[in-house]
C-alpha cells in the first residue's frame, strides 16, 4: 500500500496539473473567441480525462469517484477512494478572467477525507495536506463570512446578522473554504445544498490547516456514501466554531 505521504503529495501533484492544463486550455480557446458554454464543456471534459488517467497508473488499485465520471459503486466496498472535482467552479471559469474556480483531489479511507488538495489555478496556488497551509494567529477583528455570489443561503445570511459578520461573495465551493484557510475570510457555511466532490478534498484541506470542518448541525463530514448528495457544511476558524454553530442551531429552530 502507498505510504500516506505519498498520498499527500500525488494530491497535490495531479491538482496542479490539471490546473495548469485548464489554465493553457481557459486562454487558448478564449483567444480563439470561443463561448463561455465551450470554455466550460472543455474544461470539465479535459481535466476529468487527465485526473482519471493519472489516478489509475498511480493507484490501480484505488477507486475513484468523480464528479464528471459514472458513478461505479464497487467504489462503497473499496477501502480507498479518491474523489475529485475536475473543475469546480465552472461558471466562473467560463468567465474570463475571474479566479474563483478550482481543482480537487481528496482520498477517502473509511468515509474520512484522510488527504487532498486545492488547486487554485487562476491564483497560481495549491493549498494540499503535503504542506498544510497555517491559520493567521488572529481572525479579522470583523468577522467576514463567504458566500455565494449568486445563491447566498439563508443559513449564511442568518448567521452573517446574529454574528454581525461581513459578507464576501465568491465563486466556487473550493475557492470559498480555501478563502477561510488563506485569511481572507472567517466563516464559510452553507446550506445549499451539494455533492461529495465540492467539499472533500477542500475538507481534507482545512482541517489540516487548523479550522474546525462539519456539517451545520455540528456533526461529522462522511464521505463515500451511497448518495453523494451532501446538504451543508460549515468550515471555519476554530475560535468561531461555537457561535457559529450556535447561530446555525437557532436557524434550524
Amino acid at each position: 500500500m502507498p505510504s500516506v505521504i505519498d498520498d499527500h503529495r500525488l494530491a497535490a501533484q495531479l491538482a496542479t496539473e490539471a490546473g495548469t492544463l485548464l489554465v493553457e486550455l481557459r486562454a487558448r480557446l478564449h483567444a480563439q473567441g470561443a463561448p463561455p458554454s465551450l470554455l466550460k464543456d472543455e474544461g470539465d471534459r479535459r481535466a476529468h480525462e487527465f485526473l482519471m488517467e493519472h489516478l489509475q497508473a498511480a493507484r490501480p488499485n484505488d477507486a475513484i469517484l468523480s464528479e464528471e465520471g459514472k458513478d461505479d459503486l464497487a467504489r462503497l466496498d473499496a477501502e480507498r477512494v479518491w474523489i475529485v472535482d475536475p473543475l469546480d467552479g465552472t461558471r466562473e471559469f467560463g468567465e474570463v478572467p475571474r479566479t474563483d474556480w478550482a481543482v480537487h483531489v481528496a482520498l477517502v479511507v473509511d468515509q474520512v477525507p484522510i488527504g487532498g488538495a486545492v488547486a487554485l489555478p487562476g491564483l497560481g496556488v495549491t493549498l494540499s495536506t503535503a504542506d498544510p497551509a497555517r491559520l493567521r494567529s488572529e481572525p479579522n477583528p470583523t468577522p467576514r463570512m463567504i458566500v455565494s455570489r449568486s445563491r447566498p443561503p439563508a443559513a449564511a445570511l442568518h448567521v452573517a446578522e446574529l454574528l454581525g459578520a461581513d459578507l464576501v461573495e465568491m465563486g466556487s465551493a473550493g475557492a470559498k473554504a480555501m478563502a477561510v484557510v488563506r485569511g481572507e475570510c472567517e466563516i464559510y457555511a452553507h446550506s445549499g445544498g451539494q455533492y461529495e466532490w465540492d467539499s472533500c478534498a477542500p475538507v481534507a484541506v482545512a482541517e489540516a490547516a487548523g479550522c474546525h470542518v462539519s456539517r451545520i448541525d455540528g456533526s461529522p463530514l462522511r464521505y463515500n456514501q451511497l448518495d453523494v448528495y451532501l446538504p451543508d457544511l460549515l468550515v471555519c476558524r476554530p475560535e468561531l466554531a461555537e457561535p457559529a454553530l450556535a447561530a446555525l442551531a437557532s436557524f434550524q429552530d
